[in-house]
């Protein structure tokens, strides 16, 4: 037992303790008030994953998912705590997210982010209850359908002329660092002239805390003396993806995709332009496919992306049924094999 210094024991303290003893609803820690004071402390947070700091996002993930748990209690007209978190909970959670017509990648995010809450919660020994453990309490998913730049939509933007447009110019570079580069766009400020030696990038990813080694491929290195050895600002993720579907447009990237995704528990598949669907996170996803089609060691592409299974990798990378029959095609005549 912790001993308490004489000088903190008086009237006040002794009567706190004697009203803990007889009224101890009194100071048990809700699951909102305790994920309020988590939120707060959030940014001071480690990810227990990487050892860094919780990011901006997952802060901003934690507020948003807290925001919905509320939203949820007033409409069940009803006080949700721990001892509330069991599958009834879970479906009827679940059911009023996907009335709000979210997605479903959507809607396992906001599981898994209670989960981190009552998982953070149970291990301050403030949480007794664990029916949220049980297997059909799970964050669903679905595939993405998201896509990837091949090399001759890359050479189309690198060579459009947007002289005298100097912020759409700085966005079309960077995004081409991140194709050439397979960096995540919260470690591309990281490439500076101390972060390059002998022609290879080496930094550590934000988000894992691994070291990688990356060579400069001839666009990084046009683009980093474009810019006297290091590369401009980054802005915003937002205004960045707004200019970045202009330059695809302009550099006439419209082949037709099919998107397909499940909101309100209907899956429905639209039409649109590839340009509409570029984004600052489909560079690495590019890297990676291209280097994947290029026959390319995937243990190597995988060193560098930072995934940790060949599983995950594979359901990352774009790779369309034609494209896999090609490389089977390839892998064939490399063979040289006779016909007999």
């Amino acid at each position: 037992m912790q001993e308490i210094p004489a000088s903190d024991i008086n009237a006040k303290w002794l009567k706190a303790v004697i009203d803990r003893h007889w009224h101890p609803e009194k100071y048990e820690v809700s699951l909102f008030s305790y994920i309020e004071s988590f939120n707060k402390t959030s940014g001071a947070r480690l990810n227990p994953k990487s050892g860094r700091p919780v990011c901006y996002k997952m802060q901003r993930e934690y507020e948003v998912t807290f925001r919905y748990l509320k939203e949820y209690a007033e409409k069940i007209k009803k006080q949700i705590d721990f001892k509330d978190i069991d599958l009834r909970f879970y479906e009827g959670f679940t059911q009023f997210l996907q009335d709000k017509k979210m997605a479903v990648n959507t809607i396992g995010k906001k599981v898994q982010t209670l989960k981190i809450f009552l998982n953070a919660a149970r291990e301050e020994g403030i949480n007794p209850y664990d029916n949220y453990k049980s297997k059909r309490f799970r964050a669903v998913t679905e595939d993405a359908e998201t896509i990837a730049l091949d090399e001759k939509e890359l050479t189309k933007l690198y060579e459009l002329d947007l002289s005298g447009q100097p912020a759409r110019d700085r966005v079309r570079d960077l995004f081409l660092v991140g194709c050439w580069t397979g960096c995540r766009f919260s470690d591309i400020s990281q490439i500076i002239p101390d972060n390059i030696t002998g022609g290879f990038i080496r930094i550590k990813q934000h988000k894992t805390g691994k070291e990688v080694v990356i060579p400069l491929h001839p666009v990084v290195r046009s683009v980093l003396n474009k810019y006297g050895g290091k590369l401009p600002p980054i802005i915003s993720n937002q205004k960045f993806n707004v200019i970045l579907k202009a330059i695809a447009k302009d550099a006439e990237i419209n082949d037709n995709v099919h998107k397909a995704i499940t909101k309100g528990g209907i899956k429905a598949s639209k039409a649109y332009k590839k340009y509409q669907l570029v984004t600052t996170h489909c560079a690495r996803r590019s890297f990676a496919t291209n280097l994947y089609l290029a026959n390319f060691p995937t243990l190597s592409i995988m060193a560098i992306t930072g995934h940790k299974t060949e599983k995950a990798f594979l359901r990352y990378i774009k790779v369309t049924p034609d494209e896999h029959a090609k490389k089977l095609q390839l892998h064939w005549e490399g063979q040289h094999l006779k016909v007999v």
